[in-house]
């Protein structure tokens, strides 16, 4: 099965929950992650483990950048690790 790697790019997460730099893989569960950015990030990752390539600008990537719901305090970037 396909994983994706998340990095949290950004982070001003008023809990202090994510910092910049963490990274989480994605295999069959979901990472510790807060449940409101999981859930902003879960259709990109079921897409991309499913074969999904999405719209990136003027082209395509099986990578995606998803915001916490909260203003966006928290940015993340998603990308494919393996194919398989």
């Amino acid at each position: 099965m396909r994983k994706i790697k998340l990095t949290i790019t950004e982070s001003c997460c008023r809990s202090g929950y994510h910092k910049a730099g963490d990274v989480f893989i994605v295999e069959d569960l979901c990472p510790p992650l807060c449940r409101e950015l999981w859930y902003n990030a879960y259709p990109y990752v079921f897409a991309a483990r499913n074969g999904a390539v999405m719209d990136s600008g003027n082209g395509k990537s099986t990578s995606f950048t998803v915001r916490c719901p909260d203003g966006g305090r928290v940015c993340m970037r998603g990308e494919l690790i393996n194919e398989e």
